[in-house]
């Protein structure tokens, strides 16, 4: 690791007026909600996780469990990035979390498209597109938002006194003057940083560098990871944060979690600030490649870690490696959610990350302290030639809210006694020891997969009764490590049709990784595929599991059956007592019960809500706003609907 040092003692003092502009900012955008017979105050939500830390809460509270069954459509909003004329990328979705400030909406597209709407109605009041390719094959075609900040130097309603900040798939930081639009000119002499390093041109690797997180806003730094594509090859770009002045665009520091050649351990995910304390938190990812540690060997120190930087400097405060010499995909993937919790009569400032394991892990926010205890337990070692995976990893004593036991020939399921067969001889062909198993020659099966556990979507968390929720994922994958001679034979056979494949450049083997699933499609292990759940933290028990998802939408009726699906995107948490939440594989926004888990209102999207709702109140009427527009991966419904409910009436 090391930190690339450009500020100094004015800069340490901007943010600091910064912070105090950004508390006054937050108290003002989010208000004191008022008691639902007494009239509704306006309240924003400013930042992508809701309140600067992340936590995802709303404290609106006039929808709740007694008439959330009169939520209705109150507009919608679309985008343009489906529909006539328009053949999106099978990777296209929508995953953004608009922001509020005002009457103002702002809400971004995959294809770096930005458009400014007024709250109440959904009416556009200005668009601003980047003119992003859509020829090129990104690694991932998603952008989940964008960030607000205002110049308090500025004279109120001159240009450039409110922007927005947003990251692109090609790998630019652009700056936008809030109310019109327009680029702001001073920002880096024209509106926007190139983010990539021009000392990687290597042919192909266009559309496998960019931004897809919003970046993070903290006194007057505008602060940036990226996402990598890190399947390619051992050396790739590098998965350096950096922070910019707000105004210039000049580089301030810049902080690397890895040095050459190991790269990438990227932060794609989004970062979470506490400008009172002068930190900003960072979730990484995992050296290059994901698959194969032969040439990386040791624990990697700061891939696969929350971090904490000096928001100020980017100098390391502290760090927690969550997963040592990842083999497994196992970013940390989830925002970090800044939360108070009450111990005794202290209140302790933490910070919760969600990870793909589905274990939840709880840090002192200002020493990295774990608030839980976390243990280290022994995991299988690696079979693989030039491999040497870590004897141990951190287990988190807090309730695992995904399956990590092994999966063997007896937890074979199917619809038939046919493909319940198939799975049981599909498994007993794989490598399988539960969470941890190494990948092998012979393919091993991930519980949790990839894909989570939890995934970008995070975690919402409710101050009053300290309960975190989190959605997760329980879907079986298998991954192989292919010799170097066989792997463009196996590319190109049909009998590896529906894996997908990764060169891993500059190792010994390449990859090939699939959905542990039966002929029909299903996965091989009984749903359900995927939950959600609220665990209490000042006890650090389970209040309750429940299946999230349907089979509508994937099986004709009355094949329909609530067996808990996949899902991708978050909760939200309100005073209200609601959790809402989109994410499964249907289309249907969701209402459940905080304090049991009882489903209690459903709505129907016009396509699939993979991505994270927010709340908000404008002239006396609380909105729920979910971004519905599928996703190609988990082959949802496609649209582009930015889509707000709000109670009849």
């Amino acid at each position: 690791m090391r930190t690339v040092r450009l500020a100094d003692r004015a800069c340490r003092r901007a943010v600091a007026v910064g912070a105090r502009a950004l508390a006054v900012a937050a108290l003002w955008a989010f208000g004191s909600p008022a008691p639902a017979q007494q009239g509704l105050s306006d309240s924003g939500w400013p930042a992508y996780g809701g309140p600067p830390g992340g936590a995802r809460h709303s404290p609106l509270r006039q929808i709740d469990a007694g008439n959330v069954g009169r939520l209705e459509v109150a507009w919608t909003f679309r985008t343009g990035e489906t529909g006539p004329g328009r053949t999106p990328s099978r990777r296209l979705t929508f995953q953004a979390t608009p922001l509020v400030a005002g009457d103002w909406l702002f809400v971004s597209t995959a294809y770096g498209r930005v458009f400014a709407l007024d709250a109440a109605s959904g009416r556009e009041r200005w668009r601003f597109d980047a003119e992003i390719s859509a020829e090129v094959r990104y690694a991932e075609a998603a952008n989940r938002g964008v960030a607000l900040w205002t110049d308090a130097r500025a004279a109120p309603g001159s240009d450039c006194a409110w922007r927005v900040f947003f990251g692109t798939l090609d790998g630019r930081l652009i700056a936008l003057d809030a109310r019109t639009g327009r680029r702001c000119a001073g920002f880096a002499g024209g509106g926007e940083i190139a983010l990539r390093d021009p000392r990687w041109p290597r042919p192909g690797d266009r559309g496998e560098y960019g931004v897809t997180s919003p970046p993070l806003v903290i006194g007057d730094l505008v602060i940036t990871g990226s996402a990598i594509g890190d399947n390619r090859a051992a050396a790739l770009e590098s998965g350096v944060v950096r922070a910019f002045d707000a105004r210039s665009g000049a580089l301030r520091w810049a902080w690397e979690p890895v040095g050459q050649p190991l790269a990438a351990a990227n932060a794609w995910a989004p970062l979470a600030g506490d400008a009172a304390r002068d930190l900003v938190f960072v979730p990484t990812g995992s050296a290059s490649p994901d698959f194969y540690g032969g040439l990386r060997r040791g624990d990697n120190a700061h891939a696969n870690s929350l971090v904490a930087l000096r928001a100020s400097t980017g100098e390391l405060v502290w760090h927690r490696q969550l997963v040592r010499h990842d083999l497994w995909d196992y970013d940390l993937p989830a925002q970090p959610a800044l939360v108070e919790l009450r111990r005794g009569e202290r209140s302790v400032a933490a910070v919760v990350q969600a990870t793909k394991m589905g274990m939840l892990y709880v840090f002192d926010r200002e020493t990295g302290a774990p608030l839980f205890d976390i243990v280290e337990r022994a995991v299988p070692a690696s079979d693989v030639p030039g491999e040497a995976a870590a004897p141990t990893q951190p287990f988190s004593t807090l309730p695992a809210l995904s399956r990590q036991q092994a999966v063997t020939p007896d937890d074979a399921w199917g619809l038939s006694f046919w493909d319940r067969g198939r799975c049981r001889d599909l498994i007993a062909q794989h490598r399988s020891e539960g969470i941890f198993t190494p990948p092998s020659l012979r393919g091993t099966i991930l519980l949790p997969g990839y894909a989570g556990g939890s995934n970008w979507g995070g975690v919402a968390f409710d101050p009053a009764s300290q309960t975190v929720v989190a959605n997760t994922m329980d879907v079986p994958f298998v991954v192989a490590l292919v010799e170097r001679g066989r792997f463009d034979a196996e590319r190109a056979s049909e009998d590896y049709r529906g894996w997908e494949f990764a060169r891993q450049e500059g190792t010994p083997y390449g990859m090939r990784r699939r959905l542990l699933a039966s002929p029909l499609g299903l996965p091989c292990t009984a749903p359900p595929w995927g939950r959600l759940a609220a665990v209490d933290l000042a006890t650090g028990r389970l209040r309750w599991q429940v299946p999230l998802g349907s089979t509508r939408d994937k099986a004709p009726w009355p094949l329909w059956f609530d067996w808990g699906m996949p899902n991708i995107g978050g909760p939200l948490v309100t005073a209200g007592g609601l959790v809402f939440i989109g994410a499964a594989t249907d289309d249907f926004l969701r209402a459940f019960d905080l304090a049991n888990g009882k489903l209690l209102w459903q709505g129907r999207l016009p396509a699939g809500g993979q991505s994270s709702p927010m709340s908000y109140a404008l002239g006396g009427r609380q909105y729920i706003v979910i971004a519905a527009g599928g996703h190609g991966g988990l082959e949802t419904t496609r649209g582009d609907h930015l889509v707000a409910f709000a109670l009849r009436p």
